[in-house]
């Protein structure tokens, strides 16, 4: 599988890891792209500086995997588990993909729907560490140097919501970043996209939800949403430091208002690398749908030969 030969690689310390000035000792187990716990060798641990700081015995991935797995099997209930993938994911990227790679069956109803809109729904609940760039209305006139603030070079996806519109739970503002988290999730574990190349993003323009801005730990900004030429031109001052900041960067939106979707589709679909998955996504699919039962009714090759 592409994939996993993808979070293999992942795994390893990156070359050179032991030069003078790259990340080293707790500094080093605390960066969850280049931490393997009790993964690293022997050798690994006198280079870098990790020896004492982790228990003697040196596991295999296989090993960490059916440790990580046991732990999530004994989980009462789904959002636990959600929180339990988020805080591997948090401390050990390659082995969080590798759970997912060897058992997509289980952990893709997890990471992603349904569970993932349970959790958007209890974001400021389950909130630990931030994932992503959380962009707001407050950032007006500065987002291309908020943009460059993000540690990776380059992105190749960006997804970004605006949290009016997630799944079928409606206006979650802020607490949408669960959705392109997850999507970019299933970009590296399906696709074998590397996670540095994956920038989730969060517009956060305020919310109508009254329940988020009554919420003491809502995550975003309370207040009500931009809506008209204002919203517009964060939107566009945004995708403008995109370029700028990530050239080449495809952007996907995800669950925008209709009345937005496809307003910034038509918009920036011929300026900008760029598509919307609800609207061209979900056509895609059904048209692919339509394709296959013409395919098995024949009716195709009937109208072919009339």
């Amino acid at each position: 599988m592409v994939a996993k030969r993808s979070t293999k690689k992942k795994g390893s310390v990156r070359k050179g890891s032991t030069k003078r000035g790259g990340p080293k000792g707790i500094a080093l187990l605390r960066d969850p792209t280049l931490n393997r716990g009790t993964g690293f060798t022997e050798s690994q641990r006198d280079a870098l500086g990790l020896r004492g700081l982790l228990p003697p015995r040196v596991h295999t991935q296989d090993e960490q995997v059916k440790r990580v797995h046991a732990q999530f099997r004994r989980l009462s209930n789904d959002l636990e588990k959600f929180v339990n993938l988020n805080s591997l994911h948090d401390r050990n990227e390659a082995l969080y993909f590798r759970l997912i790679s060897d058992n997509p069956d289980e952990m893709m109803p997890i990471i992603y729907t349904p569970v993932v809109g349970l959790a958007c729904q209890n974001f400021g609940q389950i909130f630990q560490r931030p994932r992503g760039m959380f962009i707001s209305a407050r950032d007006r006139g500065r987002i291309e140097s908020v943009l460059r603030n993000w540690p990776h070079r380059p992105v190749g996806i960006i997804v970004v919501t605006d949290g009016e519109r997630i799944l079928g739970l409606g206006d979650l503002g802020a607490n949408g970043m669960g959705i392109p988290v997850g999507k970019l999730t299933l970009y590296t574990a399906c696709a074998g996209v590397h996670p540095n190349l994956c920038l989730p993003v969060m517009l956060d323009v305020g919310t109508d939800n009254e329940s988020m801005i009554n919420d003491p730990f809502y995550i975003g900004i309370k207040q009500k949403r931009l809506r008209g030429r204002a919203y517009y031109n964060l939107v566009d001052e945004f995708l403008t430091a995109v370029q700028k900041v990530f050239p080449g960067a495809v952007v996907q939106f995800e669950d925008f208002a209709t009345e937005h979707a496809f307003k910034l589709l038509k918009t920036y679909r011929d300026r900008i690398c760029t598509f919307n998955d609800d609207v061209q996504g979900t056509a895609s699919v059904a048209l692919a749908g339509v394709f296959s039962a013409l395919r098995i009714s024949g009716e195709k090759k009937k109208s072919a030969t009339c």
